[in-house]
């Protein structure tokens, strides 16, 4: 994975682990929503009791926060690329040569895709910086 981290998204990840106490490098954004990865078994101490963590975090940035698990390679981006797009689904993903491909009904697609494809742009972004793969949307 390669990506560069701007000031803000410093400032995200500096601001998440003052309140959080977990050090993580992956902060995403994804329809409006900052996406933070941490390991699976830190996920409970990240969110706080009842999720005090995630309330305080949202409060200060004035944005939707998720906490996700973070990706152990091609075999588990299924989950990953779920748990960005949640509470929109889809009906299978497929991963081929050097691409990652959605099947996903129309309503589904159009949800994917958003106003002058800004979801989609923000998606593929994601996908190439993580898998190094393109991606589509059938």
């Amino acid at each position: 994975m390669v990506k560069t981290i701007d000031m803000q998204d410093m400032r995200y990840l500096n601001l998440f682990e003052k309140i959080t106490q977990i050090r993580t490098r992956i902060c995403l954004k994804y329809n409006e929503t900052i996406i933070f990865c941490v390991p699976q078994q830190l996920i409970p101490k990240a969110v706080g009791k009842n999720g005090r963590n995630i309330r305080r975090i949202s409060e200060i940035i004035g944005r939707k926060i998720k906490i996700i698990p973070e990706p152990n390679g091609i075999s588990n981006s299924k989950n990953f690329i779920y748990d960005i797009i949640n509470p929109i689904g889809f009906r299978d993903l497929e991963i081929k040569d050097n691409e990652i491909i959605i099947n996903a009904g129309i309503q589904n697609k159009a949800a994917l895709i958003g106003r002058n494809k800004r979801r989609l742009l923000e998606l593929q972004r994601i996908t190439k910086d993580f898998f190094e793969k393109e991606l589509k949307i059938i």
